[in-house]
């Protein structure tokens, strides 16, 4: 398998790291806007007969078109923002090769009624291209990263082997991490934080379907395992409430994330500011987007990791009755601890555990454990094969058994 990895920002950079470790490929093209960036990665590794970089502009589709066949991709890991999904996901589809992402094509409010309707979902635009895909026997797995991702495995998982009937599928995320010397410090891309925090939150449940709600609500304490502990967590949109449902037969599905206060007061200022905004305003004469400002003022997360201390807990917590037809509440998760990933591979814990499933499903595609057609979710694979694979990289998944 030959593979290009758009976007060499921390995620890409961690994903190539895991790779090297594997002999499922046999060379891999880092590609970046900056090519010196990539460069820089590439002659990190240490590799130059399995790792290259290249150059392309990741809204340029007819670029990203030209760099897929000049590189003989037989698959494609997106590791850019998801704002830039379109245009990888369509040259994608014209080049050829298998499309993988982290994050799927962003959202548009119901112009209306945005706290109680939707308009345009998350991963919208990609679901409406799933049969020209699938006409041409093509592979776009999308949503393939830790969330949405793992998540959603666990909760196939659960489905299989856990539980007769599910009353609820929620994903809850948290973590202990600290960031030393700085105030206020975003472990991942502000950008997309900014856009999945702030717009209204999805909620899907079976007599009603998909829903939105105001930002940051239904809050609740969730504790999380190995220490962590209690941590609030709010509605926060994602994709696995987009996802999940179409292969996992439930009653309900939520996605909640451990912000703190300090960090949801921190957006809602910027929100009451204008300074989430993506239109451009004009500056002394320049054509500027507030939220690429701000991401700019920020430090970028992928230096983040020798100041950073703690764990971070992705997880999918699942309600209902067991196969044995006793109620069951279990916690399946994944837990990254930031000085093991930045001794071992230099990557801080939350890119780190993103980048690590996209790996684990590139070597399940190319020993064909896992293959399909169309536009398809994690949860619509077998989840044992990659929950087995993921352990054998030496990261293992847990389960936890709630009262």
């Amino acid at each position: 398998m030959r593979i290009l990895i758009v976007g060499t920002g921390g995620v890409g950079a961690a994903a190539a790291a895991i790779a090297q470790r594997r002999s499922f490929f046999s060379h891999m093209v880092l590609a970046d806007v900056d090519l010196a960036r990539a460069q820089a990665v590439v002659d990190q590794l240490g590799e130059p007969d399995r790792f290259s970089a290249a150059q392309v502009d990741a809204s340029d589709e007819d670029a990203l078109v030209a760099l897929m066949r000049e590189s003989r991709a037989d698959a494609i890991l997106n590791a850019c923002d998801p704002r830039f999904n379109e245009p990888i996901f369509s040259a994608a589809h014209v080049a050829g090769p298998t499309y993988l992402d982290m994050a799927m094509t962003l959202s548009h409010r119901h112009p209306e009624d945005p706290y109680n309707k939707t308009g345009v979902m998350l991963g919208d635009v990609q679901f409406e291209a799933a049969e020209a895909w699938a006409r041409k026997d093509q592979l776009a797995l999308v949503g393939i990263g830790v969330e949405p991702g793992l998540s959603d495995i666990f909760a196939r998982y659960a489905q299989d082997h856990l539980f007769a009937e599910i009353d609820e599928v929620g994903v809850r995320d948290g973590a202990d991490l600290v960031v030393e010397g700085y105030d206020f410090a975003p472990t991942f891309s502000i950008w997309t934080t900014i856009e999945e925090c702030l717009n209204p939150p999805l909620i899907w449940e079976k007599e009603r379907g998909w829903y939105t709600t105001p930002a940051f609500s239904e809050a609740e304490v969730f504790t999380f395992p190995e220490g962590i502990g209690d941590v609030e967590c709010v509605n926060v949109e994602h994709e696995e409430v987009a996802l999940i449902p179409r292969w996992v037969d439930c009653k309900r599905v939520t996605f909640k994330y451990g912000l703190g206060q300090e960090f949801i007061d921190v957006l809602k200022t910027l929100n009451k500011l204008g300074l989430d905004r993506t239109d451009p305003v004009t500056v002394r004469g320049l054509e500027v987007s507030p939220r690429d400002v701000v991401a700019a003022a920020l430090p970028n997360p992928a230096t983040l990791g020798d100041k950073m201390r703690g764990r971070t807990c992705a997880g999918t917590y699942v309600t209902g009755t067991g196969k044995d037809g006793r109620p069951r509440k279990t916690y399946l998760y994944h837990v990254a601890d930031n000085d093991t990933t930045m001794r071992e591979y230099g990557s801080q814990a939350v890119v780190w555990q993103t980048a690590i499933n996209p790996i684990v499903a590139l070597e399940l595609i190319a020993d064909g454990t896992w293959s399909g057609a169309g536009v398809l979710g994690p949860e619509a694979f077998d989840a044992v094969p990659f929950l087995d694979l993921l352990s054998a990289y030496g990261s293992p998944w847990r389960m936890e058994e709630r009262a």
